[in-house]
């Protein structure tokens, strides 16, 4: 008997549900239409790729308006402040009375308010299933003293107090940090 016939089928609400206790920040991902027309998409699958080349990461669901565009154009990843809830509200299909401030640098479109702002060109797209891999090269970035907004368990949420006991000034996987080196139960990788 194979694996595959004893493993049972995953039900996705409860792989909606499994996903959901990874707390995350929110964002929405904007580019422009060819005929200018600005689009975005709330998306809280946000990952730092690479430092070198600078590279960051979102993954949207084929569905939304704004994947359409994303194909060759250039994008900003809006990293929402604590103050834009209405905005993530907005982009995920609940229109706000008014329009979300924006400004346009270049051919991107740029929230105003975010906690962060990464402008991106296009890097590479990924086949994700019903969802795309997007991969920019970020090219000019913003960082604001803005509080951002969180996502956990499906509810909007803001950052807590700090846990005390493990500050550091560095990655813990970095080669400065020793962590795979001073394990005795993991080898550190050898360079060939």
């Amino acid at each position: 008997m194979t694996q595959e016939a004893v493993m049972a089928p995953i039900d996705t609400r409860e792989l909606r549900h499994a996903f959901g206790t990874f707390a995350t920040g929110v964002t929405v991902v904007t580019t422009r239409s060819d005929d200018g027309v600005p689009h975005g998409a709330t998306v809280n699958a946000f990952t730092a790729v690479s430092l070198d080349p600078p590279l960051a990461q979102v993954t949207l669901t084929r569905t939304s308006r704004a994947a359409r565009y994303l194909e060759g154009a250039p994008f900003a990843i809006n990293i929402l402040s604590l103050e834009q809830m209405d905005v993530a509200l907005h982009f995920a299909g609940k229109a706000m009375p008014n329009e979300p401030e924006w400004t346009l640098d270049g051919f991107v479109p740029v929230l105003t308010q975010n906690a962060a702002t990464l402008e991106c060109r296009p890097w590479n797209i990924y086949d994700g299933g019903d969802h795309i891999i997007v991969v920019g090269e970020v090219i000019s970035m913003e960082i604001t003293k803005r509080p951002p907004l969180l996502f956990f368990g499906g509810k909007f949420r803001e950052i807590g107090k700090l846990v005390e006991g493990a500050p550091w000034d560095h990655s813990g996987d970095g080669p400065e940090s020793g962590w795979f080196a001073g394990s005795s139960s993991f080898k550190p990788f050898i360079s060939l």
